[in-house]
Order: structure tokens, then C-alpha cells, then sequence
């Protein structure tokens, strides 16, 4: 497993009963996470406490319950990163931790190559692998179907200084851009994607990553330059394994461009137990 222990700012303390006690940046909050089947003790006093509680409700969704006033917004920093976290009605906060680890891969990979690199970020949500990118010189092409998302990851790019880098923001269905990149005759040196489990478009589309995650790989490989940096996706979707997206990445880039295929959970410590709490998986195709 792959663990994004690079964290200052932010911790996951305990792990119980199908929920998680974090530090955000000393805002402290609790959130239900469906790979904590365990019910060991909770022996940390701020699970009585937390700022903030995220409720499940049977009917799906949920909602939050503050102990005290919090900010509606504040920021957390990786390096030289400063994202503005605020809770949202899905129990999401604005960032995914876990990625920490894919973004020091890909500015490495970037640092490294010696040359321009183009990153085509897919799904691209509040933008820490674009920022990421974008710090590392890479110039960014952020596509995501929700314009608050965009937008998000906008300020983002405002709180850490890099609103003036390279990056194209884009509001649009992120296969039907592609296909347009493509007749446009664009290429990038590098592809991106955290693409949903489940989702629908705006026409009333429905997407199912099982179902659609191998067409759009071998659409994207046809915006791929001729001499391409990495490929990245990154899954959340239960039953989905690492080595299933490894072979998918192997079978469609691998007899054309070469290169090797690496597949593998990613993960958070957790400072209770000193083990690491899975938080979905990854598969990179890289020269």
C-alpha cells in the first residue's frame, strides 16, 4: 500500500464503527467511512467532543452537527499547498487526503522529465493534483462537469499563489471533451483522472465507472502525445480492484507506447493504532 504520510495539517486520530476522528487543521471532526468494519474502543476523549459530526441519515445523505461555531472556511497546507476546506452536505470537505501521495508522484515524474509537460486533469474536482502539477511546472488542462467544483479549485489556486501558472479551467462532460481535444488535434504528456463510481450528465446520461472506465482509457489514449509522461486513474468504487485498472492501463497503452504498469491501495495513517486506514487505489502507467 501507498500512504500519504507527508501530512501536517491534517490526521486521522482513531478509526471505530464504521467512522473516522481527523484533525484538520486542528479542527477536529468525525465522518463515516465505509471500509471501518472494526468496533474496537474509542479511547480518545475527542470523540465525546469533536468540532463537527457527520450524521448518516437511513434515507441516504446526511447531516452535520457542530458542537461549536466553526469557520464556514479555513485552510490547510501539504508543502506549499493551501486548500480551503469547508464541510458540505455529502460529508465531504474539499480535499482527499489519500491523494497526497499520487501528487508527490506526479510533481516528481514532472520535476524529473527535463522538458515541457502538458497534464490533462480529468474529474478534477477541487484541483490538488492540478496544483500540484502546476507547481512542478507542468502546464494544466482541469476539466470537471461542476462549475462550484471549478471554482473551488480556482480559489485554491488563488491561496496558493498560483493563479498566474498555466492552468485552462474547464466546466464540460469530461468524455465529450476529449473527443473534442481529440478532432481539435491537441495532445497532452500526461492524463489524470479521478472519475465518480456512479454518476448522471447532464442529458440524463448514466455513468458507471465498471461499466464505461476501459472506453474512456482507450479514448484518452488518442490524446496522449508521442512521447507521454504517465497515466493516472484513481478509484474509490468498492470491488474494483487495483490490479483490475492496472490491466486495463496495460492492455491499452502498454503494445503501443511500452512502459510499465504499477497498481496498489492507497492510504492514511491512523496515529491510534499505527496502521493505515485504505482509502481506495490507484494505477499508474508510466515510460
Amino acid at each position: 500500500m501507498r500512504t500519504a504520510d507527508n501530512w501536517n495539517d491534517y490526521i486521522i486520530l482513531d478509526t471505530s464503527y464504521g467512522e473516522k476522528l481527523e484533525k484538520w487543521s486542528g479542527i477536529s471532526l468525525i465522518r463515516p467511512d465505509p471500509q471501518i468494519i472494526w468496533k474496537t474502543e474509542r479511547n480518545d476523549p475527542l470523540w465525546k467532543r469533536a468540532d463537527g459530526h457527520y450524521h448518516r441519515s437511513n434515507q441516504g445523505g446526511g447531516q452535520w452537527e457542530f458542537r461549536k461555531r466553526i469557520p464556514e472556511s479555513w485552510h490547510i497546507t501539504y508543502g506549499s499547498l493551501v486548500f480551503n476546506i469547508r464541510p458540505t452536505g455529502f460529508k465531504h470537505t474539499g480535499i482527499f487526503p489519500e491523494q497526497a501521495v499520487n501528487w508527490d508522484f506526479m510533481a516528481d515524474k514532472i520535476l524529473g522529465a527535463g522538458r515541457e509537460i502538458s497534464v490533462l486533469n480529468l474529474f478534477a474536482y477541487t484541483g490538488g493534483a492540478t496544483l500540484a502539477c502546476a507547481e512542478a511546472g507542468a502546464s494544466v488542462c482541469h476539466v470537471d462537469a461542476s462549475k462550484g467544483m471549478v471554482q473551488w479549485a480556482r480559489e485554491n489556486a488563488v491561496s496558493s499563489g498560483l493563479a498566474d501558472k498555466p492552468i485552462r479551467w474547464i466546466v464540460d462532460d469530461c468524455e465529450k471533451f476529449v473527443a473534442r481535444e481529440i478532432r481539435r488535434g491537441r495532445k497532452y504528456d500526461a492524463i489524470v483522472m479521478d472519475p465518480p463510481s456512479y454518476g448522471r450528465g447532464s442529458n440524463g446520461e448514466i455513468w458507471k465507472l465498471e461499466s464505461s472506465v476501459y472506453d474512456l482509457v482507450k479514448l484518452c489514449a488518442d490524446v496522449l502525445s508521442d512521447n507521454p509522461l504517465f497515466f493516472l486513474i484513481n478509484s474509490y468504487t468498492t470491488g474494483l480492484s487495483p490490479s483490475v485498472m492496472g490491466y486495463i492501463l496495460g492492455s491499452v497503452l502498454t503494445p503501443k507506447l511500452g512502459g510499465t504498469v504499477s497498481f496498489d491501495e492507497i492510504g492514511l495513517p491512523v496515529k491510534s493504532t499505527g496502521l493505515v486506514l485504505p482509502c481506495g487505489s490507484t494505477a499508474i502507467w508510466q515510460r
